[in-house]
């Protein structure tokens, strides 16, 4: 089995529980839904970590009381969080989440420490070379995406490339990705740059998701087991990432993500038991 080296975010979450979501210029009062560890980087190294890979953290956080309380639960989950750089320059950072009663989420965040660019970061992780799976989303600077993703392929690992949030990435960097992973407005706003990868998957939500010409049907959740939807979508990733380390087929691994983007909102928050 080769390594799920993961770089991307590290948020807390600040989660606020809503009847339905304000209008523009309205205010609403809301429940504490609590703070939460997440983050993409952070949710997709957790769900692979729970696939079962050994996952290698790519991150930066505060030198701040949020960002030392992450790095124990990440070493709690036996993830290896060497590669996470302490920052004195910015806070840790911060997402504030609402989630309506329908369990949908809407997310602003500020990136703190997760902004920063940080050339040297793959040296970080011990080098990647065949069988490891680079996993990057887009909370990080680009710079640093781009710069991975280059040195892992460089070196013979698979780049899995999740383009969340959606922003414009070099062309060759696009291409050396197996596969870019979107949702359907990731999708939108890829067909509007006119490029076209040469390994795409896109997830549908509750349709579950579709690579290539092969497609699988979704898991449906019953409304009653409905916690939210936050981080199914980096619960999907991260256990894609890890069955394409542990030597699957791109059918199975898909299959294997499904599964867990299912699980993923049947908990309040982007990780189970992540309440900070």
């Amino acid at each position: 089995m080769g390594r799920v080296v993961v770089l991307g975010s590290l948020n807390v979450d600040v989660v606020t529980l809503v009847e339905r979501h304000p209008l523009p210029g309205e205010t609403l009062l809301g429940e504490a839904g609590g703070m939460f560890a997440g983050g993409k980087g952070g949710n997709q190294a957790a769900a692979a970590a729970r696939a079962g890979a050994d996952v290698v953290m790519l991150a930066r956080v505060g030198d701040d009381g949020p960002g030392r309380a992450y790095l124990d639960r990440l070493d709690a989950l036996g993830i290896d969080t060497t590669g996470v750089a302490v920052s004195g320059a910015g806070p840790t950072g911060t997402a504030y989440i609402t989630v309506d009663e329908q369990g949908e989420n809407s997310i602003i965040v500020v990136a703190g420490a997760n902004g920063d660019r940080d050339p040297g970061l793959v040296e970080r992780a011990g080098g990647l070379g065949p069988g490891d799976v680079l996993l990057c989303s887009l909370e990080v600077h680009l710079d640093t995406v781009a710069d991975a993703a280059r040195a892992a392929h460089a070196a013979g690992a698979r780049v899995v490339l999740n383009l969340a949030p959606y922003a414009a990435l070099p062309p060759d960097v696009i291409a050396l990705a197996d596969p870019v992973v979107v949702n359907e407005s990731e999708m939108r706003a890829l067909a509007d740059s006119a490029l076209v990868p040469q390994s795409l998957l896109v997830t549908f939500g509750a349709a579950g998701a579709r690579w290539g010409v092969s497609g699988v049907d979704g898991i449906p959740v019953p409304a009653a087991e409905l916690g939210d939807t936050v981080g199914a979508g980096d619960a999907f990733c991260g256990a894609l990432a890890a069955a394409l380390a542990g030597g699957a087929d791109d059918q199975t691994a898909l299959e294997a993500a499904n599964r867990a983007g299912a699980a993923a909102v049947r908990w309040v928050g982007a990780q189970p038991d992540a309440k900070l």
